[in-house]
């Protein structure tokens, strides 16, 4: 398939809603150019509001340029690394901007992260800068030797509160005993004396192409996370691409909740540069509690709600559910992992919003594809290409294009493509060919040009020369009512090469053997399908966004 402008071999033009277009004309300016486009238009809008805190976007601009300077008077250059190490707050979204007006690069880091994982990202990237937590210091400490950092900013949840919470806050640590920092005023430095300058950076960024916004790291669920390098192009044309599908946005009338963790990409650009673009209110959520989530929905009627599906379930499972009205919400932009059918159906019957489930890579900024507002709602789809995406689906041994329906590796081409992976010529050269991105992921596409994953390559099981795809076998045992996850990985075998083995946790109190599990199976999947054993688990491991760590459970034997 070339790049021409051919609509037969974009069958999900004829697909798509009738207010998307088929074609975009991506504008390349700075990614900050939205906050400034927000704040010039309309200063007195609220960008974003956590507890009693509240901030325009005027106010927020203004924030952001004042860090920039303080950045750049302590001797960032265009293109230097700045590890932020934040949950979602006030000062994460403050960061971000102000980094990207620096002409720094961010490096989102999991507050969480372990020791080994810090040192990966901040050593692999080169971080010169570091805005974290206070209360993460003591992590942070020990490993200053060997991070290599020159200026680390602490910043505190006080920063982002607003009188008297902000003062009630700070006296309770003291309190509980906490002791502040020893600020030298050159290594260590408080969040306050870095945006305390008078003088404001606008920006700093020449050409978008090629200047990167951010070195964001791929979850690691096959291997060593890589930096996948994202430019401010790349991230701006998704922006794009997201309002052209999600069609009924409409500037300055919308709240997003910010419940994705903001280090993860997907958290990134739908809930800081995509309400940004619109000039909605951001509702930053440093920690996920569903009845907080609630209260936040009561109070302040949010519009928009990125998540992932095990957060909509979580919600749904509440006792209290019922005492809340959900309607205000319009559109919930579901990504990470499938949504089973029933908890789809359910949520939107409770907020008559509109559920779009689509796909997406670190790699690709991330979104690739979404389920159309309008059109056929396809099961188990992950839905249409964005505007501007190419997709193919080929052999996974000749690479030849594949005919609709057949399985084989996706393939994506389109502006939100990475330009590499950090330091990593030789694995970049093996994912990136022609502006082509191969995904490791297995799918198919319909004759409608819904496409839908079958499975990561990597996961495939080979068992006596059959191809097992785990995601189907996975399904079949959640379809059983004792069933609440599950996960299929291969393991070695003498005689087979591998056989299936499979992991379940069950729902409360639920009365079930693994033998009837298998049994189950037999009736439903091809024999060589059916996990040779089960085993009963209380939780499997996944990432902070709710992909399944299937390489810790080959790991475990």
């Amino acid at each position: 398939m070339d790049n021409t402008d051919n609509n037969s071999s974009r069958p999900w033009f004829a697909s798509y809603d009738a207010k998307v277009p088929k074609h975009l004309d991506f504008e390349t300016t700075p990614l900050y150019s939205y906050l400034d486009r927000a704040a010039s238009k309309n200063p007195r809008h609220t960008a974003l509001i956590f507890q009693n805190y509240r901030l325009t976007y005027a106010a927020l601009r203004d924030k952001a340029e004042r860090l920039a300077a303080g950045l750049v008077d302590a001797g960032l250059r265009p293109g230097d690394r700045v590890a932020v190490m934040l949950p979602n707050l006030p000062q994460t979204i403050i960061a971000f901007w102000g980094v990207l007006k620096a002409g720094g690069v961010l490096v989102m880091v999991n507050p969480l992260a372990m020791e080994h994982e810090l040192l990966h990202q901040v050593g692999d990237s080169g971080a010169r800068f570091m805005v974290t937590l206070q209360r993460l210091w003591s992590k942070v400490k020990p490993l200053t030797g060997r991070l290599g950092l020159e200026r680390i900013y602490l910043t505190t949840i006080a920063d982002g509160l607003a009188f008297p919470k902000s003062w009630l806050y700070t006296l309770s640590r003291r309190r509980e005993g906490f002791r502040r920092p020893e600020y030298d005023g050159r290594f260590l430095i408080p969040w306050k004396n870095l945006v305390r300058t008078s003088r404001r950076e606008s920006g700093r960024v020449g050409n978008p192409e090629e200047s990167l916004a951010c070195i964001q790291y791929t979850g690691g669920t096959t291997g060593r996370p890589k930096g996948a390098m994202l430019s401010h192009a790349n991230l701006a044309c998704n922006v794009e691409q997201c309002v052209a599908v999600i069609h009924g946005l409409e500037p300055e009338k919308e709240t997003f909740l910010g419940l994705l963790p903001y280090f993860h990409v997907y958290g990134l650009t739908v809930c800081i540069a995509l309400p940004t673009a619109v000039c909605a209110a951001m509702l930053p959520f440093p920690r996920f509690a569903p009845i907080d989530v609630l209260e936040a929905i009561r109070r302040h009627n949010p519009t928009v709600f990125p998540g992932a599906p095990a957060v909509y379930i979580a919600l749904m499972r509440q006792k209290n559910l019922a005492e809340y009205d959900l309607t205000s919400l319009k559109y919930c932009i579901s990504g990470s992992a499938p949504m089973p059918v029933e908890a789809l159906r359910r949520f939107e019957g409770l907020t008559g919003a509109g559920m779009l489930e689509g796909f997406g890579l670190t790699e690709t900024s991330p979104v690739t594809h979404l389920n159309p507002l309008q059109g056929v709602r396809k099961v188990g789809s992950i839905g249409l290409p964005l505007p501007g995406t190419d997709c193919r689906i080929v052999d996974l041994q000749t690479g030849e294009d594949l005919p609709a329906g057949e399985p084989g590796e996706l393939l994506i081409k389109g502006p939100q493509v990475m330009r590499g992976y950090w330091n990593r010529p030789e694995e970049t050269a093996e994912v990136l060919e022609d502006g082509w991105f191969a995904t490791g992921d297995i799918a198919t596409m319909d004759e409608d040009g819904y496409f839908r994953i079958v499975d990561r390559k990597k996961d495939m099981i080979i068992t006596a020369g059959y191809n097992v795809y785990p995601r189907e076998v996975e399904e079949t045992l959640m379809e059983h009512p004792a069933v609440k996850d599950a996960a299929v990985v291969g393991k070695r075998h003498p005689a087979r090469g591998e056989m299936v083995q499979a992991y379940v946790v069950l729902e409360e109190d639920a009365a079930v053997s693994t033998v009837e599990l298998i049994a189950w199976c037999r009736e439903k999947i091809a024999p060589y399908k059916v996990p040779r054993e089960i085993e009963v688990r209380d939780v499997l491991p996944k990432t902070v966004i709710g992909k399944l760590l299937r390489k810790e459970l080959r790991e475990d034997e």
